[in-house]
């Protein structure tokens, strides 16, 4: 999941060495947090949130077949 993440944040920004996934793993849940370089957050965002509301998307139904519950959050 974390690749997957990282992969497809390293398409989307300019500075693809910025990007950085890290796991926390909790009792029902895996938190996947995304770092990138303070240049490229609008472009993993997107406008009105649509790029990262289909990441979590993406996230979400990969999840389903894993059965474990992963969330994305978009640091700054």
């Amino acid at each position: 999941m974390r690749q997957l993440i990282e992969d497809i944040a390293k398409a989307l920004v300019d500075q693809p060495e910025g990007v950085q996934v890290n796991e926390v793993e909790g009792d029902q849940a895996t938190v996947l947090e995304l770092r990138v370089d303070p240049s490229d957050v609008g472009k993993v965002i997107g406008k009105q949130g649509r790029t990262a509301r289909s990441l979590r998307t993406l996230l979400n139904a990969v999840s389903m077949k894993h059965h474990r519950r992963y969330t994305l959050e978009i640091l700054e």
